[in-house]
């Protein structure tokens, strides 16, 4: 065990020393000697989780809210495969996280072993880097500190994801380390994307739009949400709603930071014929339409034109869009997702959930620069986003809200066990239609009879989460009144703690409300134009 102890101690070391500031732990038996090892470091913020899932999206979260990866650490078996959605979505978001599962040593492999699989690459292509050094070996101490840094180096790389160790550990699990070796004098500093090129890419002649998180001056339209954390008089909000009802005709566009995710936006910019530019530390083009992945672009002389047509367009459907919403006689999912990032507080942080929760916010509220918007849009699952949210606030110590709709709050309910004891302040917004909403606004929600649709896509649960919130000590407020929302959101973030926040909606008002809002932005760009 010495060995074990001592290798663990140095890999920890090679991690504080690198700027690691978090370990997430799921419990095990044969992860003992790693598990020791980051609770020994006073530096290292330890969180431990009884669910192998939840524990991963926190420390996805950590490395999504800081760019500094944390480490989660699971046992041997059935327990690493949990954190295969984390690792998925670390990938295709391009956030740092250092993944570490305890193994078996080589002589209880296929022999039967209990709590033994096959762990070699067990995340496939999904990892920037997979490492399994054997079981530890004093032969082999002086690789133990560039095995650490090459850790850290690899999941902060030009682009960041995930790294997988896999550790294989023997009996006797519990003992102490000896001398660490001698650290070396050099570190390797966080690495950020800057580019496949030294030079920006000069952009073509003509009307330039950009999409996402855009140029500093106001001369060029930028089609943004709350996401892109981005506002100013050059910042264009409600773009789903806009592109329904008008025709801008681009010769560049510009994708800066994530996909939108409005089908309208993105189906727009593929069929707009523009010269098309992704700044990107992937390559992100599913519609196959880019003409240039770059680092970072260059931009010419403003369309003063261009500008002042987007301008008019966006302060229309700005008022259309405030009309429906800003003073609702029911609560709405669109008004929900609006009031929400009015209400929050400065420096606080927000993780929205993939589904509808993320959409409502990109179409429906105004940007704010003065909070941060995060969400697991890698592979837009629902995965684990209280889990995230709780990442979140352990790495910025800030506020954090979690806005989630019913069936992803029960997707990720594990991440709720203990949650009270951890030093955060996380309100979760549970948004609950009894089932997948967004089903509702696809053609098999016409196409196939109520209750066919109902029991293979509508999936109502009858859990109620106020319940389930009591179940692990966590007070709850339910909201009915419009009115009353912005209060309950600004009381739980100001008393701090964990709340749950319910709002309940009906998924076929739902679906006519967002009629609602894309008829009257239609009406009042159509009154403009008369």
């Amino acid at each position: 065990m010495t060995a074990s102890a001592t290798f663990c101690a140095t890999l920890v070391d090679e991690w504080v020393r690198a700027g690691v500031t978090t370990a997430v732990i799921a419990p095990g038996s044969r992860s003992t000697p790693l598990a020791l090892a980051l609770a020994a470091r006073s530096e290292l913020c330890v969180e431990v989780f009884h669910d192998e899932r939840a524990a991963a999206f926190c420390a996805l979260g950590v490395g999504l809210a800081t760019g500094r990866p944390a480490v989660v650490l699971t046992t041997s078996g059935t327990a690493a495969t949990h954190l295969h959605a984390a690792v998925v979505e670390a990938d295709l978001a391009d956030v740092p996280l250092l993944v570490c599962t305890a193994d078996r040593p080589p002589e209880l492999r296929d022999v039967g072993a209990p709590q033994t699989i096959d762990q070699s690459r067990l995340f496939g292509s999904a990892t920037r880097w997979y490492f399994d050094p054997g079981v530890a070996d004093d032969a082999m101490r002086d690789a133990w500190r560039a095995i650490g840094a090459r850790t850290v180096a690899m999941t902060c790389a030009v682009r960041p994801g995930p790294v997988h160790l896999n550790l294989p550990f023997r009996d006797p699990l519990v003992g102490g380390a000896d001398e660490l070796p001698a650290a070396r004098a050099a570190q390797r500093p966080w690495t950020t994307w800057s580019g496949t090129s030294r030079e920006p890419a000069a952009l073509p002649e003509g009307r330039v739009l950009v999409i996402g998180s855009g140029p500093a001056h106001g001369g060029v339209p930028v089609l943004a949400g709350p996401r892109n954390e981005i506002v100013g008089p050059s910042v264009i909000p409600h773009g789903d709603a806009l592109l329904r009802h008008v025709t801008f005709r681009p010769d560049v566009v510009v994708r800066v930071g994530p996909q939108p995710a409005s089908r309208i936006v993105n189906e727009w910019v593929a069929a707009s014929g523009a010269h098309e530019v992704v700044v990107a530390p992937s390559w992100r083009d599913p519609s196959h339409t880019a003409a240039v992945i770059a680092g970072s672009v260059e931009f010419g002389r403003a369309d003063v034109e261009w500008m002042a047509e987007w301008r008019e367009a966006a302060d229309v459907a700005i008022v259309a869009i405030a009309g429906v919403l800003d003073d609702p006689a029911t609560v709405s999912e669109p008004f929900v997702a609006r009031a929400l990032l009015q209400a929050m507080p400065v420096g606080s942080q927000l993780v929205v959930a993939s589904s509808m929760p993320v959409r409502d916010l990109e179409w429906y509220a105004l940007p704010r620069d003065d909070v941060r918007v995060h969400a697991n849009r890698g592979a837009n699952g629902i995965d684990g986003t209280i889990a995230t949210a709780i990442g979140v606030a352990i790495g910025t110590r800030r506020p954090t809200i979690a806005y989630v709709g019913d069936i992803g709050f029960l997707h990720d309910s594990t991440a709720l066990i203990g949650v009270r004891a951890r030093d955060v302040d996380l309100t979760i917004v549970v948004v609950d239609n009894d089932g997948g909403g967004i089903f509702s606004f696809l053609p098999q929600a016409d196409a196939l009879d109520p209750e066919r649709f109902e029991r293979l896509f509508g999936t109502p649960h009858g859990v109620r989460p106020e319940q389930l919130a009591a179940a692990h000590g966590i007070a709850s407020l339910t909201i009915e009144d419009p009115a009353a929302f912005a209060p309950a959101l600004r009381s739980t973030t100001t008393t701090g703690g964990v709340w749950l926040i319910v709002v309940r909606t009906d998924r076929a008002e739902n679906v006519k409300v967002h009629r609602e809002l894309n008829d009257a932005v239609g009406r009042a760009l159509a009154s403009r134009r008369r």
